[in-house]
């Protein structure tokens, strides 16, 4: 009776559509016997003939149910549960997570599913084995501290705005592989050091435990029972995979990079590309925003708003307050409006904060270099929206030669794969100016 009364309660509160009443009638008249049974049918059924009687039994063991006086937050979330689970997506991943986990596994055990919560309420770690649940061995131990290392590595990069194929990200895909390697022991041939094969089986576990649907059951069952939800590692997940993916072979940290640069000059530089990208930008017309541009996939439109974004994450970063807001509009109804705004914020942020002459994140980057990179940025994209809108391609030619020795000195060494920042290096033409080498260099065909 008491959670009849809690449904009532809540479907009062909630105001609930009428889609949503007949299953709120329904969990009323379930037993908790019956509840338990909707999640042990669906596991039962999506793990059916899968060789991974642990995994199977630590998802049983999870099985949830609802207090007898449950909070509407908690009605609302067995209520997407019961419909999650007789959905064909969730039962095939959490399948595909049981079979790499039969394949993969340890001797003592099977990985977690990503997300899964031990008694302590930890997170299933990359590679883990568990006993139903239950809290696992010091090695067992050791793999939750790496996903939490790699979580915080990963957002941590994200919001210090290190691109996952720049240089910047080596040695933190060195750093995750060195805690990691030791945790596969027992697993069928192990790594046992740093190199393309464990920085492959890596990538691998991360790109399998990449199930949204999983992620969200895990949710659901934590806020049903009340235990606390795991972290979210969509961010840091998709970070440290591409950047696996961009550094399969280890590389040593060339500092070079982040030498011969210098301050003043750099601020100049940016003064003059940011004032030539600003006269293209405020010559786009409302119906250009739909043309293409050399940027694969790339509207005008898009072009701009990454640009727009490049000044606003330098402008944050110089403030110590970096933005994480990259998917969002940055852009609104006045590109023109939106790219001068951010420019002029940036370059009061470069010249009020003393980040020139600063350093940021782990591995002490110069503040005058991550100006530079923005430099960089806007004269290659500023030759994408000249190609896109038939412009001149030659954009500040006062500091175009130094932007492109400092691109080829940041990014000399940054790998070309899937997915990277910049394609392959192109020729550029017979006496092209710098402006169309730079685009060359970064991957633009010229001509």
């Amino acid at each position: 009776m008491r959670l009849q009364r809690a449904v009532l309660r809540t479907v009062a509160a909630r105001g609930s559509a009428a889609e949503e009443l007949p299953h709120m009638t329904e969990l009323a008249r379930l037993s908790a016997a019956e509840r338990r049974r909707i999640i042990a049918d669906f596991v039962e059924d999506a793990l059916d003939g899968v060789p991974a009687p642990a995994y199977r039994s630590g998802l049983l063991a999870a099985t949830p149910d609802l207090p007898d006086d449950p909070t509407p937050e908690q009605i609302g979330a067995w209520i997407e549960l019961a419909a999650l689970v007789r959905e064909p997506e969730l039962r095939a991943a959490l399948r595909r997570l049981a079979e790499y986990g039969a394949r993969t596994a340890p001797t003592a055990g099977e990985p977690r599913a990503a997300g899964e919560t031990d008694a302590a309420g930890e997170p299933g770690a990359v590679g883990e084995t568990d006993a139903a649940g239950e809290p696992g061995t010091g090695q067992e131990q050791a793999a939750v501290r790496v996903a939490e290392l790699m979580r915080e590595r990963g957002e941590a990069a994200v919001t210090a705005g290190i691109a996952p194929d720049s240089p910047a990200a080596e040695p933190l895909v060195a750093e995750l592989i060195a805690a990691w390697i030791p945790t596969q022991s027992g697993t069928p041939d192990p790594a046992t050091e740093d190199g393309p094969a464990a920085r492959a089986r890596l990538l691998e576990q991360l790109e399998t435990a990449a199930e949204p649907a999983v992620e969200r059951y895990w949710q659901l069952l934590c806020t049903v029972t009340g235990r606390p939800a795991p972290p979210r590692w969509d961010t840091a997940g998709t970070w440290t995979a591409a950047a696996l993916r961009a550094h399969l072979r280890p590389v040593g940290l060339d500092r070079s990079a982040f030498d011969g640069t210098d301050p003043d000059r750099v601020l100049y530089a940016y003064e003059q590309v940011a004032r030539d990208v600003a006269a293209l930008v405020a010559a786009v017309r409302p119906a250009d925003l739909d043309l293409p541009t050399p940027c694969a996939g790339w509207s005008v439109r898009q072009l701009l708003d990454h640009m727009v974004w490049e000044n606003l994450m330098a402008t944050s970063i110089a403030e110590d307050d970096p933005r994480t807001d990259h998917t969002a509009d940055h852009l609104g109804d006045d590109h023109v409006a939106a790219f001068t705004d951010s420019a002029r914020a940036a370059l009061a942020a470069f010249t009020g904060s003393g980040m020139l002459h600063r350093t940021y994140g782990p591995y002490d980057a110069p503040g005058a270099m991550i100006v530079q990179q923005v430099v960089v940025e806007l004269l290659a994209h500023g030759w994408d929206l000249a190609r896109a809108t038939g412009a001149p391609t030659g954009l500040a030619p006062q500091v175009a030669e130094e932007t492109l020795a400092a691109a080829r000195r940041i990014y000399g060494a940054a790998p070309r794969t899937e997915g990277s920042s910049f394609a392959p290096e192109r020729a550029a033409p017979p006496g092209a100016g710098a402006t169309d080498r730079l685009a060359a260099f970064l991957g633009r065909a010229p001509g």
